[in-house]
Formats: structure tokens, sequence, C-alpha cells
């Protein structure tokens, strides 16, 4: 990896807030902006909004009567309050962790309250009582216990802490969050991909090109998971179905440093592993006629793993730091066979081999991530960070097609940086404010050779291949296939925070981002007559290259969060603001001026800036002491994929549409409104035991505004797609939850997801394919790609503290929707989306022992993902059976029937080692 990877974004960053235009009220920021762009390498982040939260609570005596007065200190925190002539006492802006809380009072017996866990944006619940010590008499020390069930909160959130990862077979955030009710697959909800907000430390780290994160993160840098599935404060924009807040870790006061080795690989019946060369040959796994080959394929070192992390206090004054590097290598299970190289020739239709017949692995990934942070403390009441988190992939994606010449397939690379400044300045005991500027700098690139005029691409040619030879595997030439994204996005954010009342909270805030996307083809390589090729970069409009879009958004939210006797309101409205900084043509009947006067002609105007306002509304109130009902209704509006609606917006392309033609290449539109959607969720919450808790959750989601397609006629009647806010859908559903806290050994949740979605179209360029096969483009509602009907996750977990640990997490889930075709004897298709996949179900294991290693301790886990070695889940289907195993008509799909990677995953074993010590070993 390049070395000056993490300080180039910042540099490009400069340059493009220097170059940008009609930028209106940001030039005057400009210059600043740049001075801090130099500056925050060297500056040193925090806890903010969205990374805090508090601990409230009432201190009382042996006779249950208040007590004022008393010291509850968190010294962890470095922060503490006293109680009030009621007893009552709220302590802010606390980072997510796990703390003891001590409570203390001249002539009563001090008492230490351990393990209280705090969550970004909520409350922990701490009550106590004091009793009278006319005596000096040791401390008491007191286990707190998380409630099973938070009564006051007004919506469904899921919180999953540090320890609660570390005891699950997962490795990702995203294996965190798809294990939550109403997630299927990253949709929320039953809404479409690229809907949730994706936050690190309550910060923005979507990709407004097509709305993703810009982040993996790997399990060892999250202090806290939040995932809210249904409706959400006022303080998080730009999301329709959901938020997920990865809370990472903060650096510690004493020196600590914790490690982990894993080794392993994928282990499963095949019949022969990897490409098999010969007409007769089938893929890995069971063959086409279903039969189970029981040979055992074993890769061992396929999957490689090595952390490292180390926190304390620097050499700088009242300065903490943490560091962590992590390097993955992962071979997929799919192998192919270097049996040609890409400059093999088809001569006379004989095929003349050259490769030396190593198996190689078809997808693979080398992953290079890491943190750094500083955080001090220098001022009293001021604490400033600085953190920088990374990632730099490089692999390859499985595509079957090149299963004999590896060599051609076109390689990826991501580069991804998230960095910038935090400060968090308390005013006085009950109000704070944070500032943040970060930067979210992402860079990929799709291509086999960097450099466009790279002279191996001629020597090999176009990809070939032969339909009589391996089904049409690829046999000679590389892929030409030069693709580049990278947005480079500055974001600001400001939020204050007030507690002007022991039981009313004030928090307002905005937020602005100024992202510089560029996307598109980084070249063109075309055939040209006698064999020989073309290397341009771009050719506008046909061929535009990569293209610089500089869109502007931004937000501004006033919450409440307050009770009154029993009663729960958070109440707020968010106003939400998008300009699009792009041009587009006046007249859509004469988009390119390809009619000349007298006919009505076309100019370029400014897109239209676009303002929302999002009214957001929560109600929790306690029917009894241990059970709530909870009601919330909201607007939540979010731009779609920036990269979709800007794709191919240059309407000069139109300018040779003659009459009576259609073209149904879709084209952008840069003046689309925010997609829209309006939430009801009601539900019932109830610790049954102390022990158990039990939430059932109602909602029905009405979706408006979705990026589709609408179908134009010019004056001269011919016909062109664009994209624009046509699209609609909407989902009802329910979810059920169980958590068992451990009571003894074991400690288990269960969360059951029933849900309809449905809509005018799964994705929006679904209705110019329908126009452009002649089927019919008008509105519709059907069910969506993802409509998984039933969905179903257990976790189980068997646990002694410091001894051992086994975790087992199984996913029942139903079939997604497929479309069927007519059965032998018709053309044509059944209704969109009108039969249903096979259900599978999936089970993943987890199980650990700690060991001892000289003075360091240690644990040694196994990890087993698809234990059983399920062979589908929701995947491929032959459209002729619904089955992903045989077809009506194997002779049509004989290549695919020999294609494995239309299976699901097989069984992946895993070993390692962790290992931690420091000063407290």
């Amino acid at each position: 990896m390049n070395h000056h990877a993490a300080v180039l974004p910042w540099c490009e960053l400069a340059r493009d807030l220097v170059t940008m235009r009609n930028c209106g009220f940001v030039q005057p920021l400009r210059t600043a902006a740049v001075g801090l762009c130099l500056l925050l390498p060297l500056l040193c982040s925090t806890a903010l909004a969205g990374t805090t939260g508090r601990i409230a609570g009432r201190v009382l005596d042996s006779k249950h009567q208040p007590l004022a007065g008393v010291n509850v200190a968190v010294p962890a925190a470095r922060t503490g309050a006293a109680t009030d002539v009621d007893g009552r006492f709220v302590i802010g802006n606390i980072p997510s962790g796990t703390y003891d809380v001590k409570l203390s009072l001249l002539g009563y017996q001090a008492v230490s309250m351990q393990g209280v866990v705090v969550s970004a944006d909520n409350t922990a619940r701490l009550d106590a009582t004091l009793d009278l010590a006319p005596l000096n008499m040791k401390e008491i020390v007191v286990s707190a216990r998380r409630p099973v069930v938070d009564l006051s909160r007004t919506s469904t959130m899921a919180s999953v802490d540090r320890a609660q990862i570390k005891n699950l077979p997962v490795q990702e955030l995203q294996d965190v969050v798809n294990l939550q009710a109403g997630v299927v697959d990253g949709h929320f909800r039953g809404g479409r991909k690229g809907e949730v907000q994706f936050q690190v430390d309550g910060v923005t780290v979507n990709n407004v090109y097509d709305n993703t994160a810009t982040l993996k993160l790997d399990r060892s840098l999250l202090e806290e998971v939040q995932v809210i599935s249904g409706t959400f404060d006022a303080e998080y924009g730009q999301a329709m179905s959901g938020v997920v807040n990865a809370v990472l870790r903060r650096g510690s006061e004493k020196f600590r440093w914790d490690g982990e080795v894993m080794n392993g690989g994928f282990l499963y019946t095949n019949g022969g592993g990897g490409a098999i060369v010969g007409s007769n040959a089938t893929a890995t796994r069971p063959n086409s006629l279903g039969r189970r080959l029981q040979t055992f394929d074993l890769h061992p070192e396929a999957i490689r793993n090595f952390q490292l992390s180390g926190s304390g206090p620097s050499p700088l004054a009242h300065t903490t730091y943490l560091v962590s590097g992590r390097y993955y290598h992962f071979d997929d299970w799919i192998s192919g066979r270097r049996i040609f190289v890409p400059t093999d020739r088809l001569k006379s239709g004989v095929i003349h081999p050259s490769g030396n017949g190593e198996s190689v692995p078809l997808g693979y990934s080398r992953e290079w991530s890491g943190i750094a942070k500083l955080t001090n403390r220098s001022f009293k009441r001021l604490e400033v960070s600085y953190q920088a988190v990374f990632n730099h992939i490089e692999g390859r994606k499985i595509d079957w097609a090149w299963r004999l010449t590896p060599d051609g397939a076109s390689k990826q690379r991501t580069v991804s940086v998230t960095q910038g400044v935090d400060l968090t300045h308390t005013l006085g005991p009950k109000t704070y404010y944070s500032l943040s500027l970060r930067q979210n700098y992402f860079d990929y690139r799709d291509r086999l050779y960097d450099d466009l005029f790279d002279p191996r691409y001629d020597a090999a040619g176009q990809p070939q291949s032969n339909a009589n030879y391996e089904n049409g595997a690829i046999v000679t030439g590389v892929s030409s296939t030069r693709f580049g994204q990278r947005t480079n996005s500055l974001v600001a954010k400001l939020s204050y925070v007030s507690q002007y009342r022991r039981d009313q909270q004030f928090k307002a805030g905005a937020e602005y981002q100024w992202p510089v996307m560029r996307f598109g083809a980084t070249g063109y390589i075309q055939a040209r007559p006698g064999g020989l090729f073309e290397h341009f970069e771009s050719k506008p409009p046909t061929s535009p290259g990569s293209t610089v879009f500089k869109p502007q958004m931004g937000g501004a939210f006033v919450q409440n969060d307050g009770e009154w006797n029993d009663l729960r309101i958070r109440s707020g409205v968010r106003v939400e603001v998008f300009r699009p900084n792009a041009t587009l043509p006046t007249n859509l009947k004469n988009p390119a001026n390809a009619l000349p006067l007298p006919a009505p002609q076309s100019e370029q105007r400014e897109a239209t800036t676009k303002i929302s306002v999002a009214p957001r509304l929560g109600v929790s109130y306690p029917v009894t002491r241990d059970a709530a009902l909870f009601f919330a209704y909201g607007h939540f509006y979010q731009m779609p994929a920036l990269g979709t609606a800007y794709n191919n917006a240059d309407y000069r392309i139109l300018s040779k549409l003659s009459a009576g033609r259609a073209d149904y290449q879709v084209l952008g539109n840069p003046d689309i409104r925010p997609e829209r959607t309006v939430q009801y969720q009601f539900g019932y919450k109830q610790a049954i035991t102390p022990d158990l808790g039990l939430e059932v959750s109602t909602f029905y989601k009405d979706i408006r505004d979705l990026l589709g397609v609408e179908i134009l006629t010019t004056y001269n009647d011919a016909v062109y797609a664009r994209l624009t806010n046509v699209d609609f859908g909407n989902v009802v559903g329910f979810t059920l939850s169980l958590d068992q806290r451990g009571k003894g050994l074991l400690s288990s949740t269960i969360d059951y997801t029933w849900q309809l979605a449905q809509g005018n179209s799964s994705d929006p360029n679904e209705t110019a394919t329908r126009a452009q096969a002649q089927e019919d483009p008008r509105p519709r509602q059907v069910p969506f790609n993802w409509d998984q009907r039933h969905t179903l996750n257990i976790t189980e977990v068997l646990s002694r503290p410091d001894h051992f640990n086994v975790s087992t997490i199984i996913r029942l889930a139903s079939g997604q929707p497929y479309t069927p075709t007519v059965s032998s004897g018709f053309t044509g298709q059944l209704e969109s989306n009108s039969g249903r996949r096979p259900a599978a179900i999936t089970v993943d294991l987890r199980g650990e022992k700690q060991v001892s290693m000289g003075h360091w301790p240690a644990t040694a886990f196994l990890r087993v993902f698809n234990l059983a070695d399920t062979r589908y889940s929701n995947g491929f289907v032959f459209q002729s059976s619904g089955s992903p195993y045989y077809s009506i008509d194997p002779a049509t799909d004989r290549g695919v029937l020999t294609d494995p990677t239309r299976y699901f995953s097989p069984r992946r074993i895993e070993l390692g080692l962790s290992l931690r010590g420091g000063e407290e070993q």
C-alpha cells in the first residue's frame, strides 16, 4: 500500500474545495475549510452525539426516603453529579461502555455499582439504597444488571455491546446488523438497499454514490453497535428505513494490548473441487442431476487473519491513544485452472493451450485495515480527539466464465479512509456541545491493468470462447472492463444538548456535506476492423469517461426528550436540504434540439434546490412497572443513490433520435426529489421476569417518490426513458423478540419477523427493461425481490465467564420471490415475482476456551460458518423449475448447471488464538 494513502485524500479534498463552482454560500468558507484540511492531521476526537449516553436514577435511604447531596461518580469517565432534594441525579455525556459507579455520602455506607452499561443516546437507569454507617465500614460492591427491557424507548432499537460481539460467531459490522429483527440481507423492514444511514461515532460514513458504507469495520474495533430498524429521532437524516451507529473503541488510561491470529478454510463434499475440465464434468457441491459425490474437499490455508491493538497513555500530557491493525487473507471456495493464458489463440476453431494447469482461486481478497486515535483532555471540560480509520482491499470477484483463463479477469481495488477531528465542550453540569469535522474518502477501481494503453490489452485481445468447449468458458483474451468511482466528502456536524430539567432534555444540531463524486469508465478499449483496438479516454456524449459532480446536502433538527408523570415523549422536526449543482434541458420534448426551429428549442438550466420537512414523534407509556406500550410516527427523506441519478445525464446523446424510434437507454436526472417514507409503529414490551423480556412491534411503511423510469415522447414521436420520482411501495409487518438473559450458564434471544413488501418495481431501471421487452410498463403492485415473508433468528450462548463460551446462531428464512416461466409449449413468463424460492436454514457456531500463555491470558476459539453445509439460501433458481438443482430444459441451461457460483458458500471452519495483556494483567 502506498504510504501516502492516508495523506492523499486530504490533499484531494483541499483541491476539490478550491475548484468548487456554483457553491453560493460555500465560497466564503473555502479558505477556512482548506486551512482546516491542512491542519486536521496535526490535531488531536471525542465523544459526541451518537457516541455518548446518560446515567440517571434515584438514591434512597433504608427507610425509602430520598437522600440529597449524594456524590455519584463515574471515575473512568471523569464525571459525576450530586443528587437533588428528591434524591435524583442525571449524568450526561458519558461515552458508550461499561463502568463502575460509586455512590457516597458522609454517614452512609458507600456503594460501588459494577458493570453499568451505557449505550449511545440512551439512559442507563441506576437506582440505589444507602444504609447508615455510624462506624467506618468497607464499601459495598454490587453488580449492576442491564434491564432486560428498556421501557423508555419509543421505537425498535437493538444495542449490541463489545462483550456480546466478542461471544458471537461474527467478524464484521454487517454480520452484527444482519442478526437484528427486521433486517433481511441489508434490507431494513422491506425497504430497498441504500435506505440506511451508516454512522461511525455519530457521523455519517455513507457514500453518496450508492448510499452504502464507505468502511468495512472489523469486530475488534467495535465498542457498541446500535441498529434502529424502525422509526428514529429527528437527529438522524438521509435515511428512510434504518440507522446503524458503530461506536468505536477509545484509548485507555492504562497500557493494554490484544491480538488475534486465525487460520481456516472450507470443508465440504464435492465433485472434485474447483473448476472441472471436460464436457461431462459438473460443478462442485451436488452435481446437475442431484447426485451427492461424497468426496471431501479441504482448503486449510484459504483464510488467515492477523490483528493487533494497543492503547494507553501517550507521551503527550493528558492524551490517550488507540492503534489497531489487521491483515485479512481470503481465498474463495471456487477454484479455476490456468489451462490457458490470455495470449493464447483460437486458430481455425482449434484451441492451443499454453497454461501450466495450476489451480488458483477464482475469487480472492487481501485486506489491510485499522484505526489510529488520539484523545486529549488537557483543558478542563474540553475533550479533543483525532481518529483515522482505513481499509485497503485488493481482490477479484468470482466469475465462472474465466475458470480456464483466470489471469484475464479484471481485478478490484478499494481504498477508503474516514478521518477527522471531534471536539466536545462541557458548558455546565447539564449542558454540552459537540463539533465534528470529518472526511470520508472512497476510491474504487475495477480493471485488469492500471494503464489504459498497456500493450498487454492488445497482445491478448477481446475475450473469446467456444460454445462447444467447456460450455462456453473463456479461453483467450482479457477483460476490457475499466470502471472507477471516487467520492471525497467533507462532513461538518454540530450538536447541542441540554438537560434543562431533570425530566426534560433538549437537543439541536446541524450537519452539512460537500461531496465531490467522480465515476464512470476510466478509458475505453474498443475493437476496430482488422483485429486492432482503439484506446481513448472519452468521447462525449456517447462515451463520457469519468465525470465529476459536486452536489451538496445538509440538515438541521430540534428534538425534545421528556417525561410527564409516566409518559415518555420524544418529539422533533428535521429540515433536509439538497443542492444538485447540475444542469438539465428545459424542454423534454426536444431535449437535444434534434428538431430545428420552428420546434421549441431547449436550453440548459440549473436543477433546483430541494427542501424537505420531516416531523418525528415517539411515545412510551408504562402500563405496569414492568410493561409499556409505545407508538412512533415520522416522515423520513433520503436522496436516492446519486451515482444512479446522475449517470448518463448528458441529453446530447439524443441528438440523433429520430421519429418513431425508441431508445430505452435510461437517461439520468439531476433534478430528482428526495425519496420519502411515512412510517407508523405500535408495540408492546414487557419484562416477564428479571431475566426474560418480550417485545412485539407492528409497523406500516408508505413509500413514495422512489427513483424509477418514465417514458417520454418527443415532438416527432420518438420515445426515450429517463429517471424520475415515480416508483412507490408499501410494507406491513410485525416483529417479535424474546431476550433471555444469562441465568446460570445459558442465555438466548429469538427474533421473528413477518412482513409483506410490495411495490411498483424492485429496481429503478425495471420499467425501462419491461418496455424494451415489449411488456406492459404501466405501474403495478407486485412483491419486491427481497420480500422474505418469514425470518427467524435464534441465538444461544452457553457461557461460564473466564472459563468457556459456546454460541450458535440459527437463521430460518422463507423463500424470496422469483418470476417463473410458463411450462413447455408456451413462451413468455408468468406474473412478475409470482413464484417463491425454497426456504432455507443456516447454522453458525463459535466455541472458545480460556488458556494460559505464560503471563498473558489467552483464548483458543473455533468458528464454523454454515455448520450443516447448507447448499442453498435464497439465491439463484431456474425459472423453469423454481429449484437451484435442476432445470426443466437442461440442454438450454447446461452451462448454468455446471456453474457452482449459484450455490450458497459451503461450510467454513476457522481456528484461532486471542491474547491480551497490559498493566492490569
